[in-house]
C-alpha cells in the first residue's frame, strides 16, 4: 500500500500544476497591461498636455511633457528596487498581488486627475507599482517553473509587455479621450483580487527563509560584480529604448503636416508588434548564437536603426514603419535574453532585491534622459536630433557587453 504522505503528494501535483499555470496567466496579463499603461500616456501626450494646460508656448509644453514622462520612470525605478526588498521579505506571490493592485489604482486615478500636477503624481505612483510587477512576476515565474521549461516560460512572459504596447497604440487609434483610455486600470485591479485565491508561492523562496539563509542575505564580492555588469548592460538598453518610446509619437507629430493621430497610433502598434516578435524568438536566437553575442547584436542594430530613423527622415514617409518595426524586434530580443540572464546571477535570498537593482538602476538615468530630450529640442534643432543624441547609450551597452564575461551562477 502507498504511504499516506506519498498519496497526498501525488494528489497535490495536479493542484500545484494548475496553480502554476494560473500564476503564469495572471503574471502575463498583469505585465501586458503594464505595457499598455507605460506607453499609453506617450501616445496621448500631445493632446493630454494641451487639455491640461491649454495653449502655451512650446517650451512650457515640452517642460510639462517632460515632467509627466520623467516622473513616471522615476517611480518605476524606485518601485523596482523597493518591491525587490518587499518581495524577498513577504514572498513572491504577495508582492505580485500587491504591486498589481498598486499600479491599477493609480492608473485609474490618472484619468481622473484634474491638473497636470496630479497627473504627474499619479503617473509616478503608477510607475512605482509597474516597477514592482515587472520584477516580481519575472522572479516568481523563474522560481516556480520547471528547469527544462523555464526559458520558454520566461521568453513567452517577455512578450506580454510589447503586446501591451501594441494595445496602447490600438486604444489611441480608436479612443479619442485620453481620460477614458486610463479606465484600463480596472483590468489589473480585478486580476489582483482573483490572484488572492489562485496565486502559487515559490517553494524556493519558502525554503530560503531559514535561519541559515537569513544569515547570508548579503551580496558578496562575486555577486557585486554581477550586479554592476548586469546593471550597465540592462540599463544601457533601457535608457536608449525609453528615450525613443517616450518621444516617438511626439517626433512623428513634428514631421507630419496636420493631424497625425493615425501615424502615432500605427507607430506605437509597430513598436508593440516588433517587440512581441523579438521576445518570442529570443530563446531561439540565444540558443543559436549565445547570450552575450545576442545582446551585442541587439545593441548594434538598435543604434543603427536609431540613426536611420531619426537622422535620415526629415518628413514622414512609409519607410519609417519598417524602420520602427526592426528597431522594436531587436529590443524585444534583448528583453527576452536579459530576462533569462539577470535573475540567475543571484542566490534566492537576495534575488529579487539584486535583480530589482539591476533592472532599475538605469531608470534613474533613463528618467533624466527622457526629461532632457524635451528641454533640449530647441537647442539641438528638433526632436529627432534630441532623441538620437541619447541613442549613443546603445554603444556604451555594446562596449560593456563586449568586455564582460558571462558569469551565470545558475542558482535557479
Amino acid at each position: 500500500m502507498m504511504p499516506a504522505n506519498s498519496i497526498d503528494a501525488v494528489q497535490s501535483q495536479p493542484v500545484m500544476k494548475a496553480k502554476m499555470y494560473a500564476a503564469f496567466i495572471i503574471c502575463f496579463l498583469a505585465t501586458m497591461v503594464c505595457g499598455t499603461v507605460s506607453t499609453i500616456m506617450s501616445t496621448y501626450l500631445h493632446v493630454a498636455v494641451k487639455d491640461l494646460i491649454g495653449d502655451v508656448d512650446e517650451q512650457k509644453f515640452n517642460n510639462v511633457s517632460s515632467y509627466i514622462s520623467a516622473l513616471f520612470l522615476y517611480g518605476w525605478m524606485f518601485g523596482g528596487i523597493t518591491w525587490g526588498v518587499i518581495c524577498d521579505r513577504i514572498g513572491r506571490s504577495k508582492a505580485v498581488i500587491f504591486s498589481i493592485a498598486f499600479y491599477a489604482v493609480f492608473t485609474v486615478l490618472t484619468g481622473l486627475a484634474p491638473t497636470w500636477f496630479w497627473v504627474t503624481a499619479s503617473r509616478f505612483l503608477s510607475g512605482f507599482g509597474i516597477g514592482g510587477v515587472l520584477l516580481t512576476t519575472n522572479v516568481l515565474i523563474a522560481e516556480i517553473w520547471p528547469a527544462k521549461k523555464r526559458a520558454i516560460a520566461l521568453g513567452i512572459l517577455s512578450i506580454s509587455f510589447p503586446i501591451g504596447i501594441f494595445s496602447a497604440g490600438l486604444i489611441e487609434f480608436f479612443v479619442n479621450s485620453w481620460r477614458q483610455a486610463f479606465i484600463i486600470g480596472l483590468i489589473p485591479l480585478v486580476l489582483s483580487l482573483v490572484s488572492i485565491w489562485v496565486m502559487a508561492e515559490s517553494q524556493q523562496w519558502s525554503d530560503s527563509k531559514t535561519l541559515a539563509a537569513k544569515e547570508q542575505e548579503t551580496l558578496d564580492p562575486f555577486y557585486k560584480k554581477n550586479l554592476i555588469a548586469g546593471s550597465i548592460i540592462f540599463g544601457g538598453m533601457l535608457i536608449g529604448m525609453w528615450a525613443i518610446f517616450s518621444w516617438l509619437p511626439t517626433w512623428v507629430q513634428s514631421i507630419v503636416a496636420g493631424d497625425a493621430q493615425h501615424q502615432r497610433g500605427m507607430s506605437m502598434m509597430l513598436i508593440g508588434m516588433g517587440g512581441l516578435s523579438g521576445g518570442f524568438i529570443s530563446g531561439w536566437v540565444v540558443n543559436g548564437i549565445g547570450l552575450r553575442k545576442t545582446m551585442m547584436l541587439c545593441f548594434l542594430i538598435c543604434f543603427v536603426m536609431a540613426f536611420a530613423l531619426f537622422k535620415l527622415n526629415t518628413s514622414f514617409s512609409n519607410i519609417i514603419y519598417p524602420e520602427i518595426a526592426l528597431l522594436a524586434i531587436f529590443f524585444g530580443i534583448s528583453q527576452g535574453a536579459l530576462s533569462l540572464y539577470i535573475p540567475q546571477l543571484f542566490k534566492t535570498a537576495v534575488r529579487a532585491y539584486a535583480t530589482g537593482i539591476a533592472f532599475n538602476i538605469g531608470r534613474l538615468f533613463t528618467a533624466t534622459v527622457v526629461f532632457f530630450i524635451g528641454t533640449l529640442v530647441t537647442l539641438l534643432g528638433g526632436y529627432g536630433n534630441s532623441i538620437f543624441t541619447f541613442s549613443f547609450v546603445f554603444l556604451i551597452g555594446l562596449v560593456t557587453t563586449f568586455f564582460s564575461k558571462e558569469k551565470v551562477t545558475n542558482h535557479l
